[in-house]
């Protein structure tokens, strides 16, 4: 009988997948090359020949929760409002972190280091953003620097996800929350004739 084969597909996938659940939901130390062979039930052999050791399994999740927000953010139709968009992009990161809480968890919660303020690559899930609020500041919608707003937005963001998918907020008071935090950071960027033009809007709604 020959050996089971330890670098198909299959075997790497798994191991993906079983590492991003104990990195989500393991203290660091724990999650071993022998504990995550273990867990996709194959052999450590496994995890050094498809990625090289542990570090390039928890790379290779972490480019998986990079690729995965990206294309959902990436995703978001460009509109004739600025501030509409910005607001899509939120949106879009709430809802990629809902739906894939273990990524969010390993992409944002410590397992590697996150620098936002670092450069953002062609496929930094930043990216989308940095260029929607670079046309906003064109356009006179926002007043500040790209990265700033881009910061003081993720923290919103990541604050608000963060606390739901912890548990810290239910569902219906993270709905009900998220909207009118991310209107607020988005006026509190916004040029003073645009900020007029909201606060006139919203009195003449009330």
């Amino acid at each position: 009988m020959g050996r089971p084969r330890t670098n198909d597909e299959a075997v790497k996938e798994r191991l993906v997948v079983c590492a991003t659940e104990m990195l989500a939901t393991r203290p660091r130390e724990s999650v071993t090359v022998r504990a995550m062979a273990a867990a996709a039930e194959t052999s450590t052999t496994a995890v050094y020949s498809l990625f090289g050791g542990k570090d390039g399994l928890i790379r290779a999740v972490r480019d998986r929760a990079v690729a995965g927000l990206f294309q959902d953010v990436s995703a978001v139709p460009t509109s004739e409002d600025p501030l509409a968009d910005l607001y899509a992009l939120a949106v879009a990161y709430r809802r990629w972190g809902r739906g894939h809480s273990h990524l969010y968890t390993v992409l944002f919660g410590g397992v590697q280091s996150f620098d936002p303020s670092g450069e953002a690559g062609v496929d930094d899930p930043v990216r989308p953003l940095l260029t929607a609020i670079d046309r906003a500041v064109t356009e006179s919608v926002l007043a500040g620097e790209a990265t700033s707003v881009a910061l003081s937005m993720w923290a919103a963001m990541h604050g608000l996800v963060t606390l739901e998918l912890a548990g810290a907020l239910d569902a219906a008071t993270a709905e009900t929350a998220f909207g009118p935090t991310m209107h607020a950071v988005l006026r509190g960027w916004t040029t003073p004739a645009v900020f007029s033009g909201l606060r006139g809007t919203a009195e003449a709604g009330s």
